[in-house]
């Protein structure tokens, strides 16, 4: 029976010579071990490409690294560190979240550091919503010295508004629109942020919106007051600086005119209770012009009837650089 031919006569060219003998010579092991390195190196690489991340944040405890509104969040980064909840144990004494007792809506902090907020100084403008004088003050003062001082300044809007010491009513110069443009900015300042769907259950120290975007609301709304409260128009506002338009109009619309209400299973935000609270506060401290200007707790300046008056520096209060040098200043000292 015939065989097949495994290997051909001619395949070496000398017989005598073994067929391995022109094969690579073997590596040596130095070599073999560099070899096994590499590979081990390139898997292990691979494995910590492809290994999951980190889940994303979704408990309250990191509810302030979440991002809602990139925009807002960007552009107050320096001013939002420190109300991070995963701080140390040491900072995180005042703001414990159980066994807490929480305070009315209208009162809940817009930062949770009690340290950041004792060492920046009192802001504070005096408005009516629909009032051609605050339009002025803001664009024309607080917004250019914001753009510079945010970072150190406890910034604050408050209204000028008459309330009923008889029934629960408020009185707006401008009118019923005016009010409600005024609980528009009240409450656009203090909804939870970011976003949440069951506000009643918030802790003390639950963020609030960061400045930049809720002055940023306020001055799109003012800038053309003659459309407040027109839905479409407050609508855009709100979108274009970040604010939830549906908790937004859930706290205008808000009937409960309860000042100690806030608590666990109330109302978390009614705009009439702000309103009040806001105008209250002006009356105590005896502003009744709209707009002035109050910084660490003394006047700085009045915009009234197209003009500035009472200006500190002789005048010159009315040009923001001022303000900001003098914030700079009392920062300096304090900090």
């Amino acid at each position: 029976m015939a065989t097949l031919p495994l290997h051909k006569e001619d395949v070496f060219e000398d017989s005598e010579k073994p067929r391995w003998a022109n094969a690579h010579p073997r590596a040596s092991r130095n070599t073999m071990i560099w070899r096994y390195f590499v590979v081990v190196s390139f898997l292990f690489g691979y494995y910590l490409l492809l290994r999951p991340t980190e889940s994303p944040c979704t408990s309250l405890n990191c509810s302030t690294k979440c991002d809602t509104a990139a925009t807002c969040a960007a552009r107050d980064a320096s001013i939002e560190t420190s109300t991070s909840l995963q701080s140390d144990q040491s900072q995180d004494e005042n703001i414990e979240l159980e066994h807490y007792e929480q305070p009315p809506a209208s009162q809940r902090p817009l930062v949770v550091s009690t340290e950041v907020i004792e060492n920046r100084i009192p802001l504070e403008a005096h408005i009516m919503s629909k009032c051609p004088d605050a339009k002025d003050c803001l664009q024309k003062l607080v917004l250019p010295a914001m753009e510079q001082i945010s970072d150190k300044v406890d910034f604050k809007l408050s209204f000028i508004a008459r309330v009923s010491e008889k029934s629960s009513e408020i009185e707006c110069k401008h009118g019923p629109g005016e009010c409600i443009g005024d609980m528009l900015i009240l409450c656009a300042a203090n909804l939870p942020f970011p976003p949440t769907t069951n506000e009643s259950l918030l802790p003390q120290s639950y963020p609030r919106t960061p400045i930049i975007c809720s002055l940023g609301f306020a001055n799109c709304l003012i800038n053309d007051f003659q459309f407040i409260p027109d839905r479409e128009f407050v609508h855009e506002c709100a979108m274009e600086h970040g604010i939830d338009f549906d908790a937004l109009n859930r706290c205008a619309s808000q009937q409960d005119d309860n000042p100690s209400g806030g608590g666990q299973g109330d109302p978390p935000l009614s705009g009439v209770v702000l309103l009040r609270e806001s105008a209250l506060r002006s009356e105590e401290l005896g502003v009744r012009t709209s707009c002035t200007v109050r910084l660490d707790e003394s006047v700085w300046c009045i915009r009234d009837d197209g003009e500035w008056r009472d200006c500190v520096e002789n005048g010159d209060g009315a040009n923001p650089q001022t303000l900001i040098a003098q914030v700079n200043k009392l920062w300096e000292e304090r900090n």
